[in-house]
């Protein structure tokens, strides 16, 4: 059952913000909605969004400026929260880099993560069969994209799911985690010491082992003004997997552009143009 917290207009459209309760979490859990005037009338493709360290499901809607571009493509977007609230875990806030706001997009393992921290099973089944069977979503034109933490989520969600995500692209994403120290403490934490298990949720370990390529290819940006690019984000080991196993990736490298929302809302038309050829076409 939706909840329906805010409503607003929006180029023609509805900017909303729902909350519900959270089997997959076992906590309300709130995300935000852009639907296109086109959802009025039939079921319209969409887009996830996941957000970075530190951000909510009010981020990207507010600083991203994508509404203007979904609504000349009709595409719904939708962006989660980052992580569960209010899971009382001792010391989930101590850190911006772990705990709240970084739920990494993974399922915990490890005590006491694993009761509510299950942000892959939420986004991946619970929010897509809620706002499909919900709002009027189009559950066979599904596309994925997100931004640093984000990124490093919507590549690997897709790499793993490609029969659900039929496209997906990325801002500055944490492309490798198991070589960075953000990635490090969050998969210690979440998933324990054992580094085998944290492959699975790492994108530069599941693109030789995806069951299916995005023949439309991923596309990257990454500034080269990023403050977090030479000790956590590692794209250049995302595209020697790329190319090693043979999907197509576009890596573009900004001059003077750093990780923030300005890097987005510079790209972000030509990111939501990647995903309407592909789930529009």
């Amino acid at each position: 059952m939706l909840e329906l917290i805010e409503s607003h207009a929006s180029f023609g459209g509805t900017q909303r913000i729902y909350r519900h309760e959270s089997k997959a979490i076992g906590l309300p859990m709130r995300f935000s909605v852009f639907m296109p005037k086109e959802a009025s009338q039939r079921k319209v493709p969409a887009l996830f969004y996941l957000a970075g360290l530190t951000c909510t499901e009010e981020t990207f809607p507010i600083k991203a400026g994508a509404q203007r571009f979904a609504a000349q493509h009709g595409i719904a977007l939708i962006a989660p929260d980052t992580s569960p609230r209010g899971a009382g875990v001792p010391g989930e806030s101590a850190s911006w880099d772990f705990g709240v706001g970084a739920g990494f997009y993974v399922d915990a393992t490890q005590e006491p993560w694993s009761k509510h921290y299950r942000m892959y099973s939420y986004v991946r089944d619970e929010l897509r069969e809620t706002v499909v069977n919900e709002l009027p979503v189009d559950g066979e034109r599904l596309g994925i994209f997100g931004h640093s933490m984000g990124g490093h989520g919507a590549l690997m969600l897709a790499l793993r799911n490609p029969d659900i995500y039929r496209s997906v692209s990325a801002f500055a994403p944490i492309a490798a985690p198991m070589r960075c120290p953000w990635g490090e403490k969050a998969f210690s934490g979440y998933l324990g010491a054992d580094r085998e298990a944290w492959k699975q949720y790492d994108a530069s370990e599941l693109v030789g082992k995806a069951t299916r390529k995005f023949a439309a290819g991923i596309l990257v940006d990454q500034g080269l003004a990023d403050q977090f690019l030479a000790e956590q984000l590692n794209p250049d080991v995302f595209e020697a997997a790329c190319n090693a196993a043979g999907q197509p990736l576009t890596l573009r490298r900004h001059e003077g552009y750093d990780h923030g929302y300005f890097f987005i809302s510079t790209f972000i038309e030509d990111h939501l143009a990647h995903h309407a050829k592909v789930l529009l076409g």
